[in-house]
């Protein structure tokens, strides 16, 4: 009993802060940095310069952060599924681990960002610029990705069922995961998988 007790006063310590909006901004402009594992969930951050904040293990579900400054932000381990985070800046950021399920990142500033293990599967990424990006062991399955720059962003063991490459630019395709679903950057689908599978398509 006193085990379960416990437990439940754990659970309850740990539970995610409720903040507004303003409260946020006011804060961080009086030098606060540190907002771990806080709720925003649906909060309205349009242009928000919040460069170097730290979100890591926060609750971001379906915020709304176009052409916000995350440039060297923490969001490891967050929760950005459906996030509004279009023509975001988000240079350096680390996002490893973060959940992005159907978030928008169209033509974001994601150059050298750390989406080592993200969850971006079915995010529209189309025209982002992902240069030297780590995208190690990220899901990107049904990801769009077409015209984004992915010069020597590091694709090892990406995940890349169904994504769209279509006229994404400089990608290295050799240690990515890929099936008979991924679309390339010349907008064909693979006669051959790197294993030497081939691929059937219905007529």
């Amino acid at each position: 009993m006193q085990l379960k007790d416990a437990a439940k006063a754990f659970r309850r310590k740990v539970q995610m802060e409720k903040i507004g909006t303003a409260e946020l901004m006011e804060q961080y402009a009086n030098g606060r940095r540190d907002f771990q594992q806080i709720n925003l969930s649906e909060a309205s951050l349009f242009e928000a310069n919040l460069q170097g904040i730290n979100l890591s293990g926060s609750n971001l579900c379906k915020i709304y952060l176009p052409y916000s400054n995350l440039s060297q932000a923490n969001l490891q381990q967050a929760q950005l599924q459906a996030a509004e985070l279009s023509d975001a800046k988000l240079y350096q950021t680390n996002l490893s681990q973060a959940d992005l399920q159907n978030a928008n990142l169209c033509r974001a500033t994601l150059r050298r960002a750390n989406l080592q293990g993200a969850n971006l599967e079915n995010a529209n990424l189309q025209g982002a610029d992902l240069g030297n990006a780590n995208l190690t062991g990220a899901n990107l399955s049904n990801a769009n990705l077409s015209s984004a720059n992915l010069a020597k962003a590091n694709l090892t063991d990406a995940q890349l069922s169904g994504t769209n490459l279509f006229r994404s630019q400089n990608v290295d395709l050799s240690n990515a995961q890929l099936d008979c679903s991924t679309i390339y950057p010349d907008g064909h689908r693979p006669d051959y998988l790197p294993s030497g599978v081939k691929c059937e398509f219905e007529d």
